[in-house]
């Protein structure tokens, strides 16, 4: 998953972010190319090019164009107060020079990632919609990058399936970063088929990618969850390429960025990936692997309620030999390990203290609290020279002091979470969404960064209304996905 860096120097590449990329506080300044706009700020997810990190939100559920279920996207733009519900665009396939049209059951939003796949200084947003029917190929699949601008998304261009007969859900995963080493942004972009394709860049808004690449995976296309449901990107051999990993399963395996482009190096731990980050929480000049297992299988008796592994990168790449293990029942973790609460089911990562090291943000959507059952919550976890802790852990739910709302059945609070510093005073707030709230419509959260970590002064929240989806007899589901969670 694909980051932004404040340890050493890298080539002047636009890095983006999947639902399971890190972001970092401090953002990466991208060096402009061949002609891009000098107010465009450069940072991989600053739509408006206006130099605050803004925040994509999915609501795969909403109605558009008249149609159930067909989906939106919203941005929320950064500022100096961070960021609040008036300040946003929503997109869907209705939208004017976004490709395709809002159809019944779409689901455009499912997946998004972001990154500055054409240069020219403004992040560009990257939409999965698996569900779409392409022709005559039900759930076929398709993905659709947005374009920055000076207004923020305006306009898009269709990424074609290049094997649309071999496999379905087209889009279903989704990640940004230069996997081959040449200093321009690629996308990788998974399906339920073994087939990983890998997007050149630079992109243009007329043509798209420069070229493709098709890496046979090691998954197994025939199970389920099938293909590949999970990408991510990071350096974990620091050679300045970025490496690319694939969750599914039957496992997690890394590929390590080449000229030519990715190629096996290992797999990081058996079992479903319910979600996937990276980021150098110990800086030793190595991006660090997180692997979130929320749905455990019968063989697996690690931890009740789901638990997550940081293999730390290494000279090689990711060191399996080097890992440590969270759940709610590690030493400083609040809460206690119950069965099917999901830990592990969203990640971010990001410094939410200004200290230098990257924290991890951790949801389990599935949490019961009290007499609420899956109302959710979400724990920050500590990055330090030793890496990641459970020492000074924090957690939060809808019943925390100073946290709007209150905690309910079914809410889903941590279904997304997301770590980026919104109002540039060199901290990651963090924002939560929860996709049950009010009986599905949605909501998101956010909670300021501070020298003490993330604080609940100031928290901000607002639902799908806030931002222009109506329920319409659907559920829009908003907050379900972010990118960089």
């Amino acid at each position: 998953m694909p980051r932004s860096h404040h340890k050493r120097s890298r080539r002047p590449v636009a890095l983006g972010a999947t639902a399971v990329a890190v972001a970092l506080a401090g953002g990466l300044l991208i060096a402009l190319a061949g002609g891009a706009s000098a107010a465009a700020s450069g940072l991989a997810d600053d739509f408006n090019g206006d130099g605050y990190r803004d925040l994509a939100i999915g609501a795969p559920g909403a109605v558009a164009g008249g149609k159930a279920k067909a989906g939106a996207v919203v941005v929320n733009y950064g500022s100096s107060s961070g960021i609040s519900a008036a300040r946003h665009k929503t997109t869907s396939q209705d939208s004017a020079g976004v490709p395709g049209a809002s159809e019944t059951s779409d689901r455009f939003g499912t997946e998004l990632a972001h990154g500055d796949l054409n240069r020219d200084g403004y992040g560009d947003l990257v939409v999965g919609t698996p569900l779409e029917d392409v022709g005559g190929d039900a759930d076929g699949g398709s993905v659709t990058i947005l374009w920055g601008s000076s207004s923020g998304l305006s306009g898009g261009t269709t990424i074609s399936d290049p094997n649309a007969s071999g496999h379905d859900r087209f889009g279903q995963s989704l990640a940004v970063g230069d996997f081959t080493g040449d200093g321009k942004a690629d996308l990788a972009v998974g399906s339920t088929g073994k087939d990983v394709w890998i997007f050149k860049g630079g992109f243009t808004k007329s043509g798209g990618a420069a070229g493709k690449l098709r890496l046979d995976t090691r998954i197994e296309p025939g199970a389920y969850p099938r293909g590949a449901v999970q990408l991510a990107a990071g350096d974990f051999d620091n050679d300045r390429v970025d490496d690319l990993v694939v969750g599914s399963s039957a496992g997690n395996f890394v590929y390590r960025g080449t000229s030519t482009g990715p190629t096996f190096q290992t797999e990081a731990g058996p079992g479903y990936a319910g979600a996937l980050t990276a980021a150098d929480f110990n800086r030793d000049g190595h991006d660090d692997l997180v692997v979130g297992t929320d749905f455990l299988d019968l063989f697996d008796q690690t931890a009740k309620g789901g638990y997550v592994t940081v293999f730390y990168g290494g000279t090689a790449g990711v060191d399996t030999t080097h890992s440590a293990f969270f759940s709610q029942d590690t030493a400083g973790v609040p809460g206690a390990d119950e069965s099917d609460d999901s830990f592990g089911g969203s990640l971010a990562a990001g410094d939410v203290n200004g200290d230098g090291y990257p924290d991890l943000a951790v949801g389990a959507n599935f949490e019961t609290l009290g007499s609420a059952n899956h109302a959710g919550n979400v724990w920050v976890l500590r990055g330090g020279p030793s890496g990641l802790t459970g020492t000074g852990a924090q957690s939060f739910n809808q019943d925390s002091s100073g946290v709007p709302g209150a905690n309910e059945s079914s809410d889903l609070f941590g279904d997304a979470v997301h770590l980026a510093d919104h109002n540039r005073d060199g901290r990651a707030d963090l924002s939560v969404g929860a996709a049950g709230e009010n009986s599905d419509d949605g909501a998101v959260w956010i909670l300021r960064g501070s020298t003490k970590g993330i604080t609940t002064t100031g928290a901000v929240s607002f639902g799908a209304s806030s931002v222009g989806i109506g329920k319409s007899g659907n559920d829009p589901m908003f907050g379900r996905t972010m990118s960089g969670s």
